[in-house]
């Protein structure tokens, strides 16, 4: 069986029959919408507990990549995160957000707001990369010339270093692949 994804955390899709049961017993004088809006808040403060579980500090600054859905279309777009902590990742003002390692190993959002919906992509610049290399990249990223080759080629996936905090696996590589043959 093959996972697509590793949800981290998500305010998408929230059933309140799955978490009927638990708030009834735990507070049984509550109305059915504050328990609605209980789970809620529960659920937000679940956010801060993966922001605690992913406190991994990068020795470079974190690449945001972004395909926008905004009411006059899609547009692309980038962002650092200098601060290069993985946790700094997980904050949005959307509505719903859903952060996930997709099967490539790569930590991704999914933020669906008013608009539309806005889907990023987090990676890390690899050792030894040069300032103009990723003026480069952030130029084609800015034109919405970008390829995958172009963004894989000076910077790398996220998901080696969260699976290594929630005991996941995720493919290899294949240059590590290529580099044990």
């Amino acid at each position: 069986m093959t996972v697509d994804r590793h949800i981290i955390w998500s305010n998408y899709d929230l059933d309140y029959e799955d978490w009927r049961d638990d708030l009834e017993a735990e507070y049984p004088d509550l109305t059915e919408g504050e328990r609605i809006a209980l789970m809620y808040e529960i659920n937000g403060d679940y956010l801060d507990d993966e922001r605690m579980n992913l406190d991994v500090q990068l020795s470079q600054p974190i690449l945001v990549i972004a395909d926008l859905g905004l009411w006059h279309g899609r547009r692309m777009g980038y962002k650092e995160i200098a601060s290069g902590r993985i946790s700094d990742c997980l904050y949005s003002d959307t509505d719903y957000s859903t952060w996930y390692v997709d099967r490539l190993g790569d930590l991704r959002c999914d933020a669906i707001h008013h608009d539309g919906t806005n889907h990023y992509l987090y990676r890390t610049y690899k050792p030894g990369v040069r300032q103009s290399q990723i003026e480069k990249l952030k130029e084609k990223l800015y034109f919405g010339t970008a390829t995958r080759a172009d963004i894989t080629r000076i910077t790398r996936r996220l998901g080696d270093d969260i699976a290594k905090v929630y005991g996941f696996s995720i493919l290899r590589q294949r240059q590590e692949q290529a580099a044990e043959r």
